[in-house]
């Protein structure tokens, strides 16, 4: 298997864990974070695909992940809301998964970058590999958001207090 079927297989599997995790969750905007991701990975396998084919592909702004813009709105729309909203706990969960799986991504593409000898495809393979990271960081502000109320007493504001 090349390089480049082994990726759209990756992409694929990340794709089908966002989808069905999405269909776990009851949040309107923790779903449509993780339908993000799952499109998202549909561009990757798109590329992938046509590199593998020896097709001429260009890595366009058009092809950008918008998942850090979205999670800005989806938190921005809760914070507007106001009131107590939770999550289930298995929704934490699934963000620890997933950010492994960004991560697991965004080594293989990096280290595949520097054995390509095609300067076009070693491009191509670190410009996802930064979509792999900014995917990442959003599982990080997610698992951060998610965990919160119960880190809320380790909060600098809460320094000042003496321990008994």
């Amino acid at each position: 298997m090349n390089i480049f079927e082994f990726a759209m297989k990756m992409e694929l599997d990340g794709k089908q864990y966002y989808e069905e995790s999405a269909a776990k969750v009851n949040s309107p905007e923790l779903k449509r974070i993780l339908m993000e991701l799952a499109s998202d990975e549909q561009k990757h396998y798109t590329i992938f695909r046509a590199l593998r084919d020896g097709m001429p592909v260009e890595y366009d702004e058009a092809r950008k992940t918008k998942v850090l813009s979205e999670i800005k709105n989806v938190f921005e729309t809760l914070k507007a809301r106001g009131g107590d909203f939770s999550f289930p706990d298995e929704a934490k969960e699934i963000w620890i998964h997933a950010q492994k799986i960004e991560k697991d991504s965004e080594t293989f593409y990096r280290e595949q970058a520097g054995e390509v000898t095609d300067s076009k495809q070693a491009n191509i393979l670190n410009r996802i590999a930064d979509e792999e990271h900014k995917h990442w960081v959003t599982m990080e502000n997610v698992i951060n958001f998610l965990d919160r109320p119960n880190h809320w007493l380790e909060d600098a504001e809460w320094s000042n207090l003496e321990d008994y």
